[in-house]
């Protein structure tokens, strides 16, 4: 129900036509007021952050989902969009900066992990460095001291980084599922010497391994949220982070080389989210980080893969049901046969 509420605003909301305007500099104030009124549970969480990288969502309403939840109820949340940077630097004079952070271009406050704590600060108070990149959301954020930070005490801190790279990943696994459905509608319907695109063997090859990478990007995306911990393990997010990363880049330069010049064309919605698929590749880490963090615990590890995989999974929570997330149904659906 929730998620068919949340689906229901997006197609109304945040259209094509809609992420243009909020990129190119536009009032985000309808469309986060649509979200934000849709009274969004901390239950269900794949499916509900996965709508919103199908639809390049340009407000950070799923980094302010995992705000909350990482703060917790008692913290007396601000009114406005929270984003969540990827890493706090600070200066030898004192100064805070955020590097790179999704939609720091908008955010009225960012959540940075600080050790063990957690810091709030005020976005409106920052130096914006934009990235300078066409429709680029990120920016790198500065603050000259902590007096626009509230501290937030606790082990929380310890938890945004596998959370955030838990998030960046549904978001990449189901852009990318989108990316594949606007791929395979073109090569469909697309005529070439005197036959369809999808008729020559191959750009059939191109598209059975870009279903692969999307299936395999899907299942590990989905595996993160199998818990009923308060935040995914940092290894089981570290898997989907890395292997929705990896997948990002093979899946966008397939479609693009398979939709020709008309892809990256300004007229044309495929690069709305191939732009966005490799913005979130390196958001919290791309697939070279977590790749350090996951093959120095194999090695520690000293088991076969398929085993530490199964520790990972064990270690992430309950089992609960087999996985056969929508997700890599969608995927299957898709393909013809």
């Amino acid at each position: 129900m929730f998620l068919q509420a949340i689906e229901d605003i997006l197609k109304d909301r945040c259209t094509p036509a809609a992420v243009r305007a909020i990129e190119a500099g536009g009032s985000t104030a309808a469309l986060w007021q649509a979200l934000q009124g849709a009274g969004l549970p901390l239950t269900e969480l794949f499916p509900i952050l996965s709508s919103f990288g199908r639809y390049t969502v340009p407000v950070p309403v799923a980094q302010t989902i995992v705000s909350r939840a990482l703060l917790g109820p008692r913290f007396a949340m601000p009114s406005g969009m929270i984003t969540v940077a990827g890493r706090l630097r600070r200066e030898t004079d004192g100064a805070i900066v955020c590097s790179l952070t999704p939609y720091g271009r908008m955010a009225d406050f960012v959540l940075a992990r600080d050790g063990d704590a957690l810091l709030l600060l005020s976005a409106v108070s920052s130096r914006r460095e934009a990235t300078g990149v066409h429709g680029s959301l990120a920016s790198t954020l500065s603050w000259h001291d902590e007096s626009a930070a509230t501290r937030v005490s606790g082990a929380a801190g310890q938890m945004l980084p596998a959370f955030a790279a838990a998030l960046h990943a549904a978001l990449l696994s189901v852009a990318m599922i989108r990316v594949l459905e606007m791929t395979l509608q073109y090569c469909n319907g697309r005529v070439q010497f005197g036959k369809t695109l999808g008729k020559f063997q191959t750009v059939q090859h191109q598209l059975s391994v870009m279903a692969e990478h999307v299936a395999a990007a899907s299942i590990a995306a989905e595996a993160a949220f199998l818990s009923d911990a308060a935040a995914p393990s940092l290894l089981a997010a570290a898997m989907a982070k890395s292997r929705t990363s990896e997948a990002a880049v093979l899946v966008a330069s397939i479609a693009h080389a398979l939709h020709g010049a008309i892809g990256i064309a300004e007229e044309h919605d495929l690069q709305l989210l191939t732009r966005r698929l490799h913005e979130w590749r390196i958001a919290h880490g791309s697939e070279a980080y977590w790749n350090v963090l996951i093959g120095n615990s194999v090695l520690a590890a000293d088991a076969s893969i398929v085993d530490f995989v199964r520790s990972v999974r064990r270690a992430n929570g309950p089992a609960g049901p087999a996985i056969t997330p929508p997700t890599c149904l969608a995927v299957r659906s898709l393909l013809p046969g």
